[in-house]
Protein backbone atom coordinates (compact mmCIF):
# COMPACT_ATOMS: atom_id res chain seq x y z
CA UNK A 1 0.00 0.00 0.00
CA UNK A 2 1.34 3.25 -0.89
CA UNK A 3 1.63 6.45 1.33
CA UNK A 4 -0.91 8.66 -0.36
CA UNK A 5 -3.59 4.96 -0.09
CA UNK A 6 -2.74 4.46 3.43
CA UNK A 7 -5.35 5.06 6.27
CA UNK A 8 -5.48 8.06 7.57
CA UNK A 9 -2.99 6.77 10.71
CA UNK A 10 -0.77 5.72 8.85
CA UNK A 11 0.46 9.00 7.06
CA UNK A 12 3.36 11.16 7.91
CA UNK A 13 1.59 13.47 10.59
CA UNK A 14 1.37 17.39 9.24
CA UNK A 15 3.92 18.82 11.40
CA UNK A 16 6.73 16.79 14.01
CA UNK A 17 9.66 17.64 16.08
CA UNK A 18 12.37 15.14 17.18
CA UNK A 19 14.40 15.51 19.99
CA UNK A 20 14.17 18.99 20.00
CA UNK A 21 16.09 20.98 22.32
CA UNK A 22 16.57 24.53 22.83
CA UNK A 23 18.53 26.65 25.40
CA UNK A 24 19.20 30.34 25.96
CA UNK A 25 22.82 30.08 27.32
CA UNK A 26 23.80 27.72 29.78
CA UNK A 27 20.15 27.12 30.32
CA UNK A 28 18.21 24.39 28.46
CA UNK A 29 14.36 25.30 28.50
CA UNK A 30 13.56 22.33 26.64
CA UNK A 31 14.56 19.22 26.48
CA UNK A 32 14.28 15.83 23.42
CA UNK A 33 10.81 16.35 22.52
CA UNK A 34 9.30 14.28 20.19
CA UNK A 35 5.74 15.16 18.98
CA UNK A 36 3.22 14.44 16.41
CA UNK A 37 0.43 16.79 15.25
CA UNK A 38 -1.66 15.20 13.05
CA UNK A 39 -4.38 16.59 10.04
CA UNK A 40 -8.29 17.28 11.69
CA UNK A 41 -6.79 17.01 15.14
CA UNK A 42 -6.73 19.43 17.89
CA UNK A 43 -3.49 18.70 19.93
CA UNK A 44 -3.45 20.64 23.31
CA UNK A 45 -0.46 21.18 25.13
CA UNK A 46 -0.51 22.20 29.07
CA UNK A 47 1.79 22.68 31.45
CA UNK A 48 2.84 25.26 34.47
CA UNK A 49 4.37 28.53 33.60
CA UNK A 50 7.95 28.14 32.34
CA UNK A 51 7.53 24.32 31.31
CA UNK A 52 8.66 25.47 27.55
CA UNK A 53 5.47 25.33 25.98
CA UNK A 54 5.44 28.99 24.48
CA UNK A 55 9.29 27.92 23.25
CA UNK A 56 7.98 25.25 21.40
CA UNK A 57 5.58 26.83 19.66
CA UNK A 58 8.14 29.49 19.03
CA UNK A 59 10.10 27.04 17.49
CA UNK A 60 7.45 25.36 15.03
CA UNK A 61 6.42 28.54 13.87
CA UNK A 62 10.15 29.77 12.59
CA UNK A 63 10.03 32.46 15.88
CA UNK A 64 13.20 30.44 17.06
CA UNK A 65 15.57 27.46 16.15
CA UNK A 66 16.29 24.44 18.31
CA UNK A 67 19.88 24.11 19.60
CA UNK A 68 19.35 20.62 18.55
CA UNK A 69 16.51 17.87 16.92
CA UNK A 70 14.92 18.02 13.89
CA UNK A 71 10.92 19.57 12.86
CA UNK A 72 8.90 17.53 10.08
CA UNK A 73 6.56 18.85 7.97
CA UNK A 74 4.93 16.45 6.06
CA UNK A 75 7.19 14.07 7.13
CA UNK A 76 10.48 15.98 5.04
CA UNK A 77 12.79 17.70 7.55
CA UNK A 78 11.93 21.37 7.37
CA UNK A 79 14.21 24.49 9.08
CA UNK A 80 12.12 27.71 9.04
CA UNK A 81 13.80 30.96 8.53
CA UNK A 82 12.02 33.09 10.29
CA UNK A 83 8.17 33.36 10.97
CA UNK A 84 7.41 34.67 7.74
CA UNK A 85 8.96 31.21 5.99
CA UNK A 86 6.49 29.22 8.63
CA UNK A 87 3.86 31.47 7.21
CA UNK A 88 4.81 30.04 3.75
CA UNK A 89 4.71 26.87 4.66
CA UNK A 90 1.63 26.94 5.59
CA UNK A 91 2.09 26.93 9.49
CA UNK A 92 0.70 30.29 11.60
CA UNK A 93 0.99 31.37 15.11
CA UNK A 94 -1.42 32.98 16.73
CA UNK A 95 0.88 34.92 19.80
CA UNK A 96 -0.37 35.14 23.75
CA UNK A 97 1.27 38.56 23.59
CA UNK A 98 -0.47 41.17 21.09
CA UNK A 99 1.80 41.93 18.28
CA UNK A 100 -0.09 44.39 15.89
CA UNK A 101 0.99 48.11 15.34
CA UNK A 102 -0.93 50.24 17.63
CA UNK A 103 -1.60 53.06 15.19
CA UNK A 104 -2.83 50.74 12.13
CA UNK A 105 -6.18 49.84 11.43
CA UNK A 106 -7.25 46.88 11.74
CA UNK A 107 -7.62 45.99 7.99
CA UNK A 108 -3.95 47.67 7.83
CA UNK A 109 -2.76 45.24 10.54
CA UNK A 110 -4.08 42.00 9.12
CA UNK A 111 -2.69 43.19 5.70
CA UNK A 112 0.66 43.97 6.57
CA UNK A 113 3.09 42.79 4.41
CA UNK A 114 0.96 41.43 2.03
CA UNK A 115 -1.10 44.13 1.26
CA UNK A 116 -3.89 43.69 -1.88
CA UNK A 117 -2.92 46.48 -4.52
CA UNK A 118 -5.25 47.17 -7.39
CA UNK A 119 -4.74 49.34 -10.49
CA UNK A 120 -4.11 52.17 -8.87
CA UNK A 121 -2.31 51.25 -5.40
CA UNK A 122 -3.18 49.57 -2.23
CA UNK A 123 -6.97 48.12 -2.56
CA UNK A 124 -8.24 49.90 0.90
CA UNK A 125 -11.52 49.01 -0.09
CA UNK A 126 -10.77 44.92 -0.65
CA UNK A 127 -8.87 44.65 2.63
CA UNK A 128 -11.19 46.38 4.92
CA UNK A 129 -14.34 43.94 3.43
CA UNK A 130 -12.13 41.01 3.76
CA UNK A 131 -11.16 42.14 7.04
CA UNK A 132 -14.00 43.07 8.18
CA UNK A 133 -15.63 39.32 7.22
CA UNK A 134 -12.79 37.84 8.88
CA UNK A 135 -13.80 39.61 12.17
CA UNK A 136 -17.45 39.15 11.89
CA UNK A 137 -16.23 35.00 11.49
CA UNK A 138 -15.04 35.69 14.74
CA UNK A 139 -18.04 37.50 15.93
CA UNK A 140 -16.18 40.48 16.29
CA UNK A 141 -17.72 43.04 14.49
CA UNK A 142 -15.56 46.27 14.79
CA UNK A 143 -15.26 49.22 12.43
CA UNK A 144 -11.42 47.76 10.83
CA UNK A 145 -10.54 51.14 9.41
CA UNK A 146 -10.12 52.66 13.04
CA UNK A 147 -6.62 52.39 14.58
CA UNK A 148 -5.85 48.86 16.78
CA UNK A 149 -5.13 51.41 19.94
CA UNK A 150 -8.65 52.16 20.18
CA UNK A 151 -9.84 48.50 20.58
CA UNK A 152 -10.06 46.65 23.98
CA UNK A 153 -7.83 43.79 24.40
CA UNK A 154 -10.07 41.42 23.41
CA UNK A 155 -10.76 42.97 20.22
CA UNK A 156 -7.22 43.26 19.81
CA UNK A 157 -6.97 39.54 19.91
CA UNK A 158 -9.87 38.70 18.00
CA UNK A 159 -7.64 40.80 15.00
CA UNK A 160 -4.29 39.07 15.71
CA UNK A 161 -6.69 35.77 15.57
CA UNK A 162 -8.20 36.79 12.28
CA UNK A 163 -4.73 38.24 10.72
CA UNK A 164 -3.15 34.40 11.56
CA UNK A 165 -6.22 32.61 9.40
CA UNK A 166 -6.47 34.89 6.63
CA UNK A 167 -4.65 32.76 4.09
CA UNK A 168 -5.03 29.14 3.89
CA UNK A 169 -3.28 26.83 6.17
CA UNK A 170 -1.56 23.11 7.07
CA UNK A 171 -1.10 24.12 11.05
CA UNK A 172 -2.55 26.53 13.22
CA UNK A 173 -1.33 27.03 16.93
CA UNK A 174 -2.64 29.04 19.33
CA UNK A 175 -1.05 30.13 22.19
CA UNK A 176 -3.44 31.27 25.36
CA UNK A 177 -5.92 32.51 22.35
CA UNK A 178 -8.96 33.10 25.22
CA UNK A 179 -7.19 34.74 27.79
CA UNK A 180 -8.50 38.43 26.59
CA UNK A 181 -12.04 36.88 25.72
CA UNK A 182 -15.21 36.12 28.19
CA UNK A 183 -17.31 32.95 27.28
CA UNK A 184 -19.20 34.56 24.10
CA UNK A 185 -16.32 35.35 22.08
CA UNK A 186 -14.29 32.36 23.30
CA UNK A 187 -17.48 30.59 22.30
CA UNK A 188 -17.09 32.12 18.45
CA UNK A 189 -13.29 31.16 18.55
CA UNK A 190 -13.46 27.51 19.46
CA UNK A 191 -16.60 27.05 16.83
CA UNK A 192 -13.95 28.68 14.27
CA UNK A 193 -11.32 25.95 15.10
CA UNK A 194 -13.91 23.64 15.00
CA UNK A 195 -14.10 24.18 11.48
CA UNK A 196 -10.47 24.20 11.19
CA UNK A 197 -10.24 20.65 12.63
CA UNK A 198 -13.02 19.46 9.54
CA UNK A 199 -11.19 20.97 6.82
CA UNK A 200 -8.10 18.78 7.84
CA UNK A 201 -5.54 21.44 9.45
CA UNK A 202 -3.63 20.46 12.42
CA UNK A 203 -4.30 22.67 15.41
CA UNK A 204 -1.86 23.06 18.24
CA UNK A 205 -3.71 24.95 21.18
CA UNK A 206 -2.29 26.14 24.40
CA UNK A 207 -4.62 27.23 27.28
CA UNK A 208 -4.55 27.20 30.90
CA UNK A 209 -8.13 26.76 30.86
CA UNK A 210 -8.22 23.08 31.77
CA UNK A 211 -12.03 22.79 31.32
CA UNK A 212 -11.54 24.64 27.70
CA UNK A 213 -8.48 22.52 26.83
CA UNK A 214 -11.22 18.83 27.75
CA UNK A 215 -13.91 20.73 25.74
CA UNK A 216 -11.84 21.48 22.68
CA UNK A 217 -8.93 19.13 22.21
CA UNK A 218 -8.35 15.40 21.17
CA UNK A 219 -5.06 14.70 22.26
CA UNK A 220 -3.36 16.16 25.54
CA UNK A 221 0.74 16.50 26.07
CA UNK A 222 1.50 17.83 29.38
CA UNK A 223 5.29 19.57 30.08
CA UNK A 224 6.75 19.26 32.98
CA UNK A 225 10.21 21.45 33.16
CA UNK A 226 10.82 21.72 29.92
CA UNK A 227 10.15 18.19 29.39
CA UNK A 228 7.89 15.73 27.68
CA UNK A 229 5.72 14.30 30.94
CA UNK A 230 2.67 12.41 29.15
CA UNK A 231 0.32 12.75 25.65
CA UNK A 232 -3.19 11.31 26.52
CA UNK A 233 -6.53 11.10 24.13
CA UNK A 234 -8.16 14.42 25.62
CA UNK A 235 -11.17 11.38 26.73
CA UNK A 236 -8.65 10.39 29.07
CA UNK A 237 -8.20 12.76 31.14
CA UNK A 238 -10.26 15.24 33.60
CA UNK A 239 -8.74 18.59 34.27
CA UNK A 240 -7.80 17.65 37.96
CA UNK A 241 -5.53 15.07 36.15
CA UNK A 242 -4.22 17.23 33.95
CA UNK A 243 -3.24 19.81 36.81
CA UNK A 244 -2.35 16.95 38.52
CA UNK A 245 0.18 15.76 35.63
CA UNK A 246 1.19 19.32 35.19
CA UNK A 247 2.63 20.15 38.97
CA UNK A 248 3.48 16.95 39.48
CA UNK A 249 1.50 16.73 42.54
CA UNK A 250 -2.08 16.42 44.03
CA UNK A 251 -3.87 20.24 43.46
CA UNK A 252 -6.12 20.75 46.66
CA UNK A 253 -9.14 22.67 46.11
CA UNK A 254 -8.39 25.67 43.75
CA UNK A 255 -10.26 28.64 45.83
CA UNK A 256 -9.84 29.24 49.28
CA UNK A 257 -12.19 28.91 51.33
CA UNK A 258 -14.63 31.60 51.51
CA UNK A 259 -15.05 33.79 54.70
CA UNK A 260 -18.60 35.36 55.51
CA UNK A 261 -19.54 38.17 53.36
CA UNK A 262 -19.16 41.27 55.45
CA UNK A 263 -21.70 43.55 57.19
CA UNK A 264 -21.20 47.10 57.73
CA UNK A 265 -20.71 50.80 56.68
CA UNK A 266 -19.13 50.60 53.35
CA UNK A 267 -15.12 51.65 53.02
CA UNK A 268 -15.22 52.61 49.64
CA UNK A 269 -18.25 53.86 47.28
CA UNK A 270 -18.63 55.46 43.68
CA UNK A 271 -22.27 57.09 42.88
CA UNK A 272 -23.40 57.94 39.52
CA UNK A 273 -20.26 57.55 38.36
CA UNK A 274 -20.05 57.87 34.44
CA UNK A 275 -16.94 57.65 31.79
CA UNK A 276 -16.71 58.43 28.35
CA UNK A 277 -17.36 55.10 27.06
CA UNK A 278 -20.79 54.56 30.00
CA UNK A 279 -24.52 53.97 28.61
CA UNK A 280 -25.64 54.83 32.65
CA UNK A 281 -24.37 56.40 35.76
CA UNK A 282 -23.06 53.48 38.22
CA UNK A 283 -23.10 53.34 41.81
CA UNK A 284 -21.42 50.47 44.32
CA UNK A 285 -20.09 50.13 47.22
CA UNK A 286 -17.46 48.32 48.49
CA UNK A 287 -17.24 47.03 52.36
CA UNK A 288 -14.16 45.92 54.42
CA UNK A 289 -12.87 42.67 53.88
CA UNK A 290 -15.51 41.73 50.92
CA UNK A 291 -14.50 40.66 47.18
CA UNK A 292 -16.66 42.01 44.88
CA UNK A 293 -16.76 40.72 41.42
CA UNK A 294 -17.03 42.82 37.99
CA UNK A 295 -18.40 40.51 35.30
CA UNK A 296 -19.52 40.80 31.43
CA UNK A 297 -18.74 40.35 27.65
CA UNK A 298 -15.97 42.43 26.15
CA UNK A 299 -17.03 46.25 25.97
CA UNK A 300 -19.19 46.14 28.56
CA UNK A 301 -17.31 49.07 30.37
CA UNK A 302 -15.82 47.08 32.99
CA UNK A 303 -12.09 48.09 32.82
CA UNK A 304 -13.23 51.43 31.70
CA UNK A 305 -15.19 52.26 34.76
CA UNK A 306 -12.15 51.04 37.28
CA UNK A 307 -9.73 52.94 35.31
CA UNK A 308 -11.77 56.63 35.23
CA UNK A 309 -12.09 55.63 39.12
CA UNK A 310 -8.88 55.82 39.68
CA UNK A 311 -8.08 58.47 36.86
CA UNK A 312 -6.43 56.47 34.77
CA UNK A 313 -8.79 57.65 32.02
CA UNK A 314 -11.54 60.87 31.99
CA UNK A 315 -14.68 60.26 34.98
CA UNK A 316 -17.23 62.17 36.96
CA UNK A 317 -18.99 61.49 39.94
CA UNK A 318 -19.44 61.00 43.39
CA UNK A 319 -16.56 58.85 45.45
CA UNK A 320 -16.45 58.41 49.03
CA UNK A 321 -13.47 56.59 51.05
CA UNK A 322 -13.61 55.64 54.69
CA UNK A 323 -16.68 57.89 54.76
CA UNK A 324 -15.20 61.22 53.48
CA UNK A 325 -15.43 62.60 50.15
CA UNK A 326 -12.55 62.28 48.02
CA UNK A 327 -11.59 62.92 44.18
CA UNK A 328 -8.05 61.19 42.27
CA UNK A 329 -7.14 63.84 39.86
CA UNK A 330 -4.52 61.27 39.00
CA UNK A 331 -3.57 57.92 39.55
CA UNK A 332 -0.83 58.50 41.67
CA UNK A 333 -3.46 60.70 44.20
CA UNK A 334 -5.35 57.41 44.17
CA UNK A 335 -2.32 55.47 45.32
CA UNK A 336 -2.07 58.07 48.02
CA UNK A 337 -5.29 57.86 49.44
CA UNK A 338 -4.76 53.72 49.53
CA UNK A 339 -6.38 53.04 46.47
CA UNK A 340 -4.76 50.66 44.03
CA UNK A 341 -5.39 49.31 40.69
CA UNK A 342 -3.71 46.10 39.22
CA UNK A 343 -3.98 46.58 35.30
CA UNK A 344 -5.06 43.73 32.54
CA UNK A 345 -2.04 44.36 30.48
CA UNK A 346 0.66 43.64 32.91
CA UNK A 347 3.06 42.93 29.84
CA UNK A 348 2.78 47.16 28.90
CA UNK A 349 1.68 48.67 31.57
CA UNK A 350 1.39 47.04 34.58
CA UNK A 351 5.80 46.48 34.28
CA UNK A 352 9.14 47.56 32.54
CA UNK A 353 10.07 44.23 31.00
CA UNK A 354 13.32 45.67 30.48
CA UNK A 355 14.41 46.61 33.90
CA UNK A 356 15.34 44.05 37.10
CA UNK A 357 12.51 42.79 39.14
CA UNK A 358 14.18 45.29 42.37
CA UNK A 359 13.63 47.99 40.42
CA UNK A 360 9.53 46.98 39.15
CA UNK A 361 8.94 45.92 42.81
CA UNK A 362 9.70 49.72 44.28
CA UNK A 363 8.96 52.06 41.51
CA UNK A 364 4.99 52.85 42.96
CA UNK A 365 6.36 52.94 46.43
CA UNK A 366 9.68 54.55 45.48
CA UNK A 367 9.69 56.90 48.44
CA UNK A 368 10.18 54.56 50.98
CA UNK A 369 13.23 53.31 49.33
CA UNK A 370 14.87 56.60 48.87
CA UNK A 371 16.85 58.72 50.42
CA UNK A 372 18.21 62.43 49.72
CA UNK A 373 16.86 61.68 46.20
CA UNK A 374 19.07 58.30 45.87
CA UNK A 375 17.85 54.80 45.98
CA UNK A 376 18.68 52.61 48.82
CA UNK A 377 19.95 49.65 46.96
CA UNK A 378 20.36 47.80 50.07
CA UNK A 379 16.59 48.42 51.31
CA UNK A 380 15.42 47.56 47.36
CA UNK A 381 17.01 44.15 47.15
CA UNK A 382 15.92 43.57 51.02
CA UNK A 383 12.45 44.03 49.69
CA UNK A 384 12.76 41.82 47.16
CA UNK A 385 13.61 39.35 49.12
CA UNK A 386 11.13 39.43 51.28
CA UNK A 387 8.47 39.91 48.20
CA UNK A 388 9.90 36.67 46.13
CA UNK A 389 9.21 34.61 49.53
CA UNK A 390 6.08 35.97 50.49
CA UNK A 391 4.93 35.77 46.93
CA UNK A 392 6.75 32.69 45.87
CA UNK A 393 8.46 34.26 42.87
CA UNK A 394 10.20 31.61 41.00
CA UNK A 395 13.60 33.01 39.58
CA UNK A 396 16.61 31.20 38.96
CA UNK A 397 18.31 34.61 39.20
CA UNK A 398 16.93 37.68 40.99
CA UNK A 399 19.17 40.61 38.95
CA UNK A 400 17.29 39.20 35.83
CA UNK A 401 14.69 41.85 33.93
CA UNK A 402 10.74 41.21 34.78
CA UNK A 403 10.32 40.15 30.69
CA UNK A 404 12.30 37.16 31.13
CA UNK A 405 10.34 35.33 33.64
CA UNK A 406 7.03 33.44 33.08
CA UNK A 407 2.97 34.85 33.08
CA UNK A 408 2.68 33.87 36.80
CA UNK A 409 5.89 34.94 37.86
CA UNK A 410 5.17 38.43 36.37
CA UNK A 411 1.88 38.78 37.78
CA UNK A 412 2.73 37.74 41.35
CA UNK A 413 5.40 40.69 41.26
CA UNK A 414 2.89 43.17 39.90
CA UNK A 415 0.52 42.02 43.27
CA UNK A 416 3.84 42.71 44.98
CA UNK A 417 4.72 45.97 43.50
CA UNK A 418 1.04 47.36 44.39
CA UNK A 419 0.95 45.56 48.18
CA UNK A 420 4.20 47.45 48.73
CA UNK A 421 1.63 50.84 48.88
CA UNK A 422 0.18 48.62 51.93
CA UNK A 423 -3.47 49.50 49.96
CA UNK A 424 -6.81 49.46 51.67
CA UNK A 425 -8.96 49.08 48.11
CA UNK A 426 -7.11 46.62 45.79
CA UNK A 427 -8.82 46.43 42.21
CA UNK A 428 -7.64 43.33 40.09
CA UNK A 429 -8.36 43.47 36.39
CA UNK A 430 -8.06 39.94 35.38
CA UNK A 431 -6.10 38.54 37.73
CA UNK A 432 -5.03 35.18 36.16
CA UNK A 433 -5.06 35.87 32.47
CA UNK A 434 -1.96 33.56 31.02
CA UNK A 435 -1.00 32.06 34.31
CA UNK A 436 -0.76 28.29 35.08
CA UNK A 437 -3.46 26.13 37.83
CA UNK A 438 -0.57 26.17 40.10
CA UNK A 439 0.01 30.13 39.79
CA UNK A 440 -3.80 30.61 39.87
CA UNK A 441 -4.42 28.88 43.25
CA UNK A 442 -1.44 31.03 44.67
CA UNK A 443 -2.81 34.12 43.38
CA UNK A 444 -6.29 33.27 44.63
CA UNK A 445 -5.03 32.74 48.28
CA UNK A 446 -3.14 35.80 48.06
CA UNK A 447 -6.95 37.85 47.19
CA UNK A 448 -8.49 35.32 49.97
CA UNK A 449 -5.57 36.90 52.25
CA UNK A 450 -6.10 40.68 51.15
CA UNK A 451 -9.67 40.46 52.13
CA UNK A 452 -8.86 38.59 55.82
CA UNK A 453 -6.62 41.01 56.61
CA UNK A 454 -9.71 43.89 56.06
CA UNK A 455 -8.51 45.43 53.01
CA UNK A 456 -10.99 45.36 50.00
CA UNK A 457 -11.14 43.79 46.88
CA UNK A 458 -12.88 44.43 43.16
CA UNK A 459 -12.22 41.41 41.17
CA UNK A 460 -13.09 41.90 37.18
CA UNK A 461 -12.67 38.89 35.51
CA UNK A 462 -13.73 36.94 32.06
CA UNK A 463 -14.02 34.03 34.23
CA UNK A 464 -16.98 33.29 35.39
CA UNK A 465 -16.09 30.00 37.41
CA UNK A 466 -12.98 32.77 38.98
CA UNK A 467 -15.90 35.20 40.20
CA UNK A 468 -18.04 32.42 41.09
CA UNK A 469 -14.96 30.64 43.35
CA UNK A 470 -13.69 33.51 45.10
CA UNK A 471 -16.39 36.49 45.25
CA UNK A 472 -18.96 37.53 47.90
CA UNK A 473 -20.72 39.14 44.94
CA UNK A 474 -21.03 39.80 41.94
CA UNK A 475 -22.02 43.25 39.73
CA UNK A 476 -22.66 42.48 36.22
CA UNK A 477 -22.39 44.82 32.96
CA UNK A 478 -23.68 44.98 29.82
CA UNK A 479 -23.37 47.48 27.22
CA UNK A 480 -21.83 50.16 29.55
CA UNK A 481 -24.63 49.79 32.26
CA UNK A 482 -24.20 47.79 35.76
CA UNK A 483 -27.30 45.80 34.63
CA UNK A 484 -27.55 43.62 38.23
CA UNK A 485 -25.93 42.33 40.95
CA UNK A 486 -25.77 37.94 42.18
CA UNK A 487 -25.24 36.62 45.46
CA UNK A 488 -25.50 33.47 47.17
CA UNK A 489 -27.56 31.20 45.44
CA UNK A 490 -28.00 33.80 42.67
CA UNK A 491 -23.70 33.55 41.42
CA UNK A 492 -24.52 30.76 38.46
CA UNK A 493 -23.03 31.06 35.23
CA UNK A 494 -26.15 30.99 33.76
CA UNK A 495 -27.49 33.75 35.98
CA UNK A 496 -24.36 35.74 34.76
CA UNK A 497 -24.50 35.31 31.40
CA UNK A 498 -28.35 35.96 31.56
CA UNK A 499 -27.57 39.72 32.65
CA UNK A 500 -24.31 40.42 30.44
CA UNK A 501 -26.14 39.12 26.93
CA UNK A 502 -29.91 40.59 28.40
CA UNK A 503 -31.27 37.21 27.22
CA UNK A 504 -33.15 35.02 29.85
CA UNK A 505 -32.22 31.43 29.61
CA UNK A 506 -29.03 32.08 27.36
CA UNK A 507 -26.87 30.18 29.27
CA UNK A 508 -29.41 27.00 29.32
Amino acid sequence: MDRESAPPEEKAPTLATVGVAKAFGPVEVLSDISLEFRAGQVHAIVGENGAGKSTLMKILSGHERPTRGQILLGGAPVAFAGPNDAERHGVALVHQELQLAPHLSVAQNMFLGRELRGRFGLDDRAMNARAAAAMGRLGAHVDVSAPVHRLSVAQRQMAQIARALDAPRKVVIFDEPTASLTPVEAGALMALIAALKQGGVAVLYISHRLEEVKAVADIVTVLRDGRWAATRPAAELRPVDMARLMVGRELSQLYPARAAAPTGEARFSAKDFTTDEQAAPASLALRPGEILGIAGLVGAGRTELFEAIVALRKGEGALTLEGAPVRFATPRAAMDEGVVYLTEDRKTKGLLLGKPLAQNLTLAALGKFTRRLVVDRAAEAKALEDATRRFDIRVRDPSIDAGQMSGGNQQKLLIAKMTLLDPKVIVIDEPTRGVDVGAKQQIYKFLADFAAQGKSVVVISSEMGELIGLCHRILVMRAGKIVGEVAGEDMTEQKIVELATGVAGAAA
